[in-house]
């Protein structure tokens, strides 16, 4: 059976991966440098699992609340598991966590996003450059369709991190015992049954960002969109999804 040609999609950017083999299958643009908002807490998360124990604790910092929405709301004090903040990184993606997070790896947010780089180039990625843990938009922080599926496999090959991403709604729980129920961002989870997650974005640099996994009969494929408006940004990532792996694998 032939392959059916790549769907039409209105974003300007986006690649599509075959996870295994890290084959591209589709890309648009893919090496065009752009703000990729908080899909590059897919980085800031592997840079954390990679810091040793994620059940250690830490105490939130002032200077972590220090951060424009979308927050979470944790406070000064209060005391966490990197594994119980990453749940919240990921599936509500809050600014606050993620600088809490940062500082607890490398002690502030530019040192941390010394380690972003340095991993970043040892994964291949040759056009990123990561100033914060966030994605908030910073003159000068980039990364293009490409490199975020490079970053994208390394995530998905947690099992820490694809079970977090994974999750429909998080039960976070707060330091005085009150819980919050977090609902993922990425509605692509939701339209199709095999979608196993990953990582929104959106800021106005960046436009509406999506980086999705799915995995059927087999075969797991990433796909990166990024510059999307909210209007086309779950089409265009399911469309390439369903593309990717509802037709028959190449010859």
């Amino acid at each position: 059976i032939p392959r059916k040609p790549a769907p039409a999609i209105a974003a300007p950017r986006a690649i599509v991966v075959d996870y295994t083999s890290g084959r591209i299958l589709f890309e648009k643009n893919s090496r065009q440098r752009c703000a990729v908002a908080s899909t590059q807490k897919l980085m800031t998360a592997l840079c954390v699992m990679e810091n040793g124990n994620t059940s250690r604790k830490f105490t939130i910092a002032k200077s972590d609340t220090w951060v424009v929405p979308t927050k979470l709301g944790i406070q000064p004090g209060e005391v966490y598991s990197r594994r119980t903040l990453l749940g919240a990184l990921l599936v509500r993606s809050g600014n606050d966590v993620a600088r809490a997070l940062a500082r607890s790896v490398a002690g502030s947010e530019s040192a941390f996003s010394k380690v972003m780089n340095r991993k970043a180039r040892k994964l291949g990625m040759k056009d990123s450059n990561f100033l914060n843990p966030h994605g908030l938009t910073a003159e000068g922080q980039y990364s293009t369709a490409r490199d975020m599926a490079i970053c994208a496999r390394a995530a998905y090959s947690s099992r820490t991190l694809r079970g977090i991403m994974n999750t429909h709604e998080y039960t976070f729980r707060f330091s005085n015992g009150k819980t919050k129920k977090l609902e993922n961002t990425n509605k692509v989870l939701k339209k199709v049954s095999y979608c196993n997650g990953m990582k929104t974005g959106t800021t106005r640099a960046s436009g509406r960002c999506l980086v999705s996994s799915g995995t059927l009969n087999g075969r797991t494929a990433i796909v990166v969109v990024l510059g999307a408006t909210s209007k086309t940004i779950w089409d265009d990532s399911e469309k390439l999804l369903r593309w990717a792996l509802e037709r028959p694998p190449a010859r």
